[in-house]
C-alpha cells in the first residue's frame, strides 16, 4: 500500500493533481479541502494517501491530514458509499464540521453536498455515529492534543469505550506529547 507521497507538485486539474516522486508522476485524486491547502505548482508537497484497487483501475487518493484520510477510510467502508462520494463529503465539509453534523444528527448539512440525498445522509449519520471516534477523528475544539488520534487509539486498545476516550482526550491540553497524553488520560479515567 502507498501510505504517503512526498514530491514536487506538477499539475492541478481538480479533483486530480500530479506529483513527481523521483521521476514518477503519480496522479492523485484529492478533496477540495486538500486542493485549497496545496502550494503552487513546482513546490514540494506531502500527502497522506489511500490506494483503492478495483477490477479496472488502481486509484490513489491524497489528503492533507491524517484525520481526513482516516475519515475517508471510514466513509468507504459504508455500504453504498464509494470513493467518489467520500471525496464529495470531504470536499463539502471539514472533518470537524462532519463530526459536529454526526453528533447533532443533522442530515440537512449533508444533503447540501452534491450527490448526497436524504437516504444517503441518514445512512451516513447512522453509520458514522459510532465510527468517528474509532477512526481517530478528533475535533480540534476542546483542547484536543495534536497526537489525539494516537492517544485515542491507545486508550481504545486498552479497552476504554468511545465515550470515555473522547472525554479523556478532550480534557488534555493542546500540544501534549502522545506519551504524556496517554499517562494523563489514564489518570483522568481512573478517577472517573
Amino acid at each position: 500500500m502507498i501510505g504517503r507521497v512526498t514530491g514536487r507538485l506538477l499539475a492541478k486539474q481538480p479533483p486530480q493533481i500530479t506529483v513527481d516522486v523521483q521521476g514518477i508522476g503519480y496522479e492523485i485524486d484529492v478533496p477540495m479541502s486538500t486542493l485549497y491547502q496545496l502550494p503552487a505548482t513546482g513546490a514540494e508537497v506531502i500527502l497522506y494517501t489511500q490506494l483503492v484497487v478495483r477490477e479496472d483501475a488502481h486509484l490513489l487518493y491524497g489528503f492533507a491530514t491524517e484525520a481526513e484520510r482516516a475519515l475517508f477510510r471510514q466513509l468507504i467502508r459504508i455500504s453504498g458509499i464509494g470513493a467518489r462520494t467520500a471525496l464529495s463529503v470531504l470536499s463539502g465539509l471539514s472533518v470537524a464540521e462532519l463530526q459536529e453534523a454526526v453528533r447533532a444528527q443533522d442530515a440537512g448539512r449533508l444533503t447540501k453536498i452534491p450527490g448526497i440525498g436524504n437516504k444517503t445522509a441518514e445512512r451516513l449519520l447512522l453509520e458514522l455515529r459510532d465510527r468517528l471516534p474509532k477512526a481517530g477523528v478528533q475535533a480540534a475544539a476542546g483542547g484536543a492534543a495534536t497526537g489525539g488520534s494516537d492517544i485515542a487509539n491507545a486508550l481504545s486498545a486498552l479497552g476504554y469505550n468511545d465515550k470515555e476516550v473522547t472525554w479523556a482526550v478532550g480534557q488534555l491540553s493542546a500540544g501534549v506529547s502522545v506519551t504524556e497524553g496517554i499517562r494523563q488520560a489514564l489518570k483522568l479515567l481512573s478517577k472517573s
